[in-house]
């Protein structure tokens, strides 16, 4: 049942230990000590059993992006596909006002003058989007948005050359990617020679609404305001693909509402929505964009927001797989069908660098802002070697200028801290403050998860995976909810963060295997811990078990399992009921709590075994190219030899034509029969036998809400999830 021997899994479930003396505080974490440790590996945040004794087999997670599919299910229980790129006939037609002023012409010379304030990208913007005007299709025109500006007196000369030279264009700015910089976003002044179109507004004429996350004003009173549509991504992670469309439109990304964030290196579709907004502009995208399809429009009353799923239906691929027999592999998944895993957070909830989030969360907690801010911005370990430069530019020089030139832009927290210190120097509290709130949050987020998985794994290894015993916290039934002592709560939702997802995690590369979490108030439930007489009448089973994650309003388990969390909390120096500091929201005090069912079973589990030869060749039909089998659409290619970061060539979006040599189908589901054929030993995939025929098990199937598919992959394969591991099978 465990990696480790029944005897060694309390040793191992460090540094947790029953000693109810309260420690000494701990020093403050040192950089240099958080330098020296390794990449996380999941016993160091508590994951450690399994539900089934059977032993694992080799197989490798993620070899392709393609390999690991990832399908939103809606709140009606209905799974998202792709499977209509056209826009529907729309009801309403967009203003067909064409300006004079941009009448075909040669704008060579406006293009000079422009040229003398802003770069060679910006002067290809700008001519592209006067060619476009000059071709005649207004219609169609989409906005462009210059390079990040941060000196206001040039963003005013900018402004100022467009009313001048070029009057049929208008000017706005537009928030840049951090709070110092702003953007100018310029677009055809659909209101005439003028410069007053409908979309030309002074800011205090327009009201507090920015204009691009208000959409269009032609809009009839009888179309439902928001255009809703299915977004399909290719190793892109939510956010990216949104921003890419958004520019593309001249609309900012928070313009755009989705139930749940999916992550960069899959395949997935999802439900995306967007206020008023015409579907034959997004349409028309489609033969730009690249590695991303929007299409099956149709216009609802109300936008779609984090939490608004049931789930997610996962198809994974696990090729290289080498086992005894096929005997091993059957047995495998069909126990992890029929009895499911160990609900874990994954190791994607304590993030990828060489500082886990919840050291970072367990600091905050304790207050010590000053040396969770020097946790943040030190140099770590296996970065890329301009991050490491900028690190260590505010590590030598102290120079926040310098550093936030250097700083890439996806390192959000860091330049917001580093924004905020540039304006009070010293003031660590309020700099920490400034980090987006959905990310601070989720640094506190991981701590909790860090308790939580030790105190799951305790109960495994405590009370086992077959038995409801007296003192487990378990979802009320029937008409207990007069004698419950507990409190209501949603699992793992957090009252104080019911606009957020809080199965988000804090590297945007990292979260398709997630399925997300705020789960819909209707669907709240009471908790209560389990009595003896519950026991007698077998009212519960193992599948209603859940545990807390801490917070002001939750109750934890009568029984052993209850002095984990205290115990490991006070080794940490946090106190689980009261604060030490005023900061409420880096207080577990302050924070309400949720709950998490301990055990998951994989719901429409099926399986089947793959043989192929070619290791390039995707093995799953993805929604686009089911698409693109009945009807030619324009395909942009990836270069081929560009290559991901853990050496695997970039999976083109095209139709794979595979003879029915390369992929053999032995299909199976969990009641398949065992046959007993013995598989070919692959010693490796691609490498000293090229030509050999190898093995991959495809799985598919649904988690919902809160739920880690590598958890699942995990309890197959009975091997580490780290992205680490699954290089060294490469």
């Amino acid at each position: 049942m465990w990696l480790n021997p029944v005897s060694s899994c309390f040793p191992n479930l460090k540094p947790y230990s029953y000693s109810s003396a309260t420690p000494p505080p701990p020093p403050p974490t040192t950089v240099k000590a958080l330098m020296a440790m390794k990449t996380t590996e999941e016993s160091d945040v508590g994951i450690f059993c399994y539900i089934s004794q059977l032993p694992g087999f080799r197989g490798i997670l993620k070899q392709r992006y393609s390999d690991f599919m990832v399908n939103e299910v809606d709140t009606e229980g209905n799974v998202v596909h792709l499977t209509n790129l056209e826009a529907p006939p729309e009801v309403v037609k967009e203003n067909g006002a064409k300006t004079q002023d941009s009448a075909s012409k040669d704008y060579s010379a406006e293009i000079e003058k422009f040229r003398s304030l802003a770069g060679g990208e910006d002067v290809e913007r700008l001519e592209g989007l006067i060619s476009q005007i000059n071709s005649g299709s207004e219609d169609g025109v989409m906005p462009i948005v210059l390079s990040p500006d941060y000196d206001k007196a040039h963003r005013t000369a900018v402004h100022n050359f467009f009313k001048e030279n070029l009057k049929f264009l208008v000017t706005d700015a537009v928030d840049g990617p951090d709070a110092s910089s702003k953007c100018i976003r310029v677009r055809l002044n659909s209101g005439g020679q003028n410069g007053r179109g409908r979309n030309s507004k002074k800011r205090k004429e327009r009201g507090d609404k920015p204009f691009d996350s208000r959409g269009t004003d032609d809009w009839s009173e009888h179309v439902a305001k928001f255009l809703r549509f299915h977004l399909y991504k290719e190793n892109k992670d939510t956010q990216e693909a949104l921003g890419i469309i958004g520019k593309m439109l001249g609309i900012q990304p928070r313009a755009f509402g989705f139930a749940g964030t999916k992550d960069k290196r899959a395949v997935s579709s999802q439900r995306v929505t967007v206020f008023k907004q015409f579907a034959s502009r997004l349409a028309a995208l489609n033969d730009r964009l690249i590695g991303i399809k929007v299409g099956d429009f149709c216009y609802v009353k109300e936008g779609l927001s984090l939490g608004q799923l049931l789930g997610n239906r996962f198809t994974i691929t696990l090729r290289g797989v080498v086992a005894d027999s096929e005997d091993t592999i059957q047995a495998s998944a069909n126990a992890l069908g029929k009895q499911g895993f160990v609900n874990y957070f994954g190791l994607q909830r304590f993030g990828s660098g060489s500082v886990p989030t919840h050291l970072i969360g367990a600091s905050l907690l304790r207050g010590e802002w000053k040396s969770t801010v020097s946790m943040m911005l030190e140099p770590r370990e296996g970065e890329r070697d301009v991050i490491t430069e900028a690190r260590k530019c505010y590590k030598e020089t102290n120079d926040i200028d310098g550093t936030l030139r250097k700083l890439p832009r996806h390192l959000v927290a860091e330049r917001a801290i580093l924004q905020c210190l540039k304006k009070c120097p010293g003031n660590y509290s309020q700099a920490l403050k400034a980090i987006p709130r959905t990310l601070r949050m989720m640094y506190v987020h991981s701590y909790q998860s860090y308790l939580w998985n030790h105190a799951a794994s305790m109960r495994v290894q405590k009370y086992g995976t077959d038995r409801v015993v007296v003192g487990d916290l378990v979802y009320c039934k029937g008409n207990e909810t007069e004698k419950v002592t507990g409190i209501v709560s949603s699992e793992c939702v957090d009252e104080n963060d019911n606009d957020e997802n809080c199965d988000d995690t804090f590297d945007p590369s990292h979260l398709d295997d997630i399925s997300q979490t705020n789960i819909p108030e209707a669907r709240v439930n009471l908790v209560k811990a389990v009595t003896a007489e519950d026991i007698d009448n077998g009212k519960y089973t193992i599948d209603d078990i859940v545990l807390p994650l801490p917070g002001s309003r939750v109750i934890f388990p009568e029984n052993d399992i209850a002095a984990v969390f205290h115990d490991l909390a006070k080794k940490d120096a946090i106190s689980l009921t009261e604060s030490v500091h005023n900061v409420k929201e880096f207080s577990i005090t302050s924070v309400t709590g949720s709950y998490r069912r301990v055990f998951q079973r994989p719901m429409d589990f099926e399986w089947e075994l793959l043989k192929y030869i070619d290791g390039n060749i995707p093995l799953v039909e993805t929604d686009f190219e089911k698409i693109a089998k009945t009807k030619p659409v324009n395909v942009h290619k990836e270069d081929p030899t560009s290559v991901n970061g853990d050496g695997s060539l970039h999976d083109s979006i095209k139709q794979s034509e595979c003879s029915a040599n390369d992929i053999e189908l032995q299909k199976r589901d969990v009641e398949g029969e065992d046959k007993g054929e013995k598989l070919p030993q692959v010693e490796s995939l691609g490498g000293t036998n090229p030509q050999g025929t190898q093995i991959a098990l495809k799985l598919s199937f649904t988690l919902p809400s809160s739920c880690y598919a590598t958890m699942a992959i995990r309890e197959l394969l009975k091997t580490s999830t780290s992205v680490a591991f699954h290089k060294t099978l490469n």
